[in-house]
């Protein structure tokens, strides 16, 4: 298949992501110059101002976090709270039904595990593309690392 991504691929969802950083420095500048344009403020409610300002900030940031990681050995899905590790024969199928928020992955253990890192909210073509891109990759590569058969012998 000559239009697999070359790994390591990074998808992410790089609009939302421009848009959430974009807008937590707004935020945090916007609340900080307040802060500091305010005369009544004593220094503490000046401080607890720009401590808004930045936990705002942060939660942006951990929003824009997601993002799924393919390499040669297998897959990383960051999530806002969590990162997992997949290699390859765990992945069992990719879907991205119309509707869905994100990718699920099926996995070997009979769980479904939600990739944040391609979502078709703002840029859906661009999330339909990654997800058929990482179908491909894990097709490819249980393709080449199938399973032994029964009755092999392990000499």
């Amino acid at each position: 298949m000559s239009d697999l991504p070359q790994l390591p691929v990074t998808f992410r969802p790089a609009i939302t992501r421009v848009v959430l950083l974009t807008a937590g420095v707004a935020i945090f500048a916007v609340i900080t110059a307040v802060a500091l344009l305010l005369e009544p403020l004593t220094p503490g409610e000046r401080i607890s101002f720009v401590f808004t300002g930045a936990l705002l900030f942060g939660v942006l940031l951990m929003l824009s976090r997601p993002k799924v990681v393919a390499d040669d050995s297998g897959v990383t899905v960051v999530n806002i709270a969590g990162r997992r590790r997949l290699e390859w024969p765990e992945i069992l199928q990719v879907n991205l039904r119309p509707g869905d928020p994100w990718v699920f992955l099926n996995l070997s253990d009979g769980t479904s595990l939600p990739a944040l890192g391609i979502q078709p909210g703002i840029a859906k073509q661009r999330a339909i593309a990654d997800a058929r891109a990482l179908r491909a990759l894990v097709e490819a590569r249980s393709l080449h690392d199938p399973e032994p058969s029964p009755g092999a012998s392990q000499g």
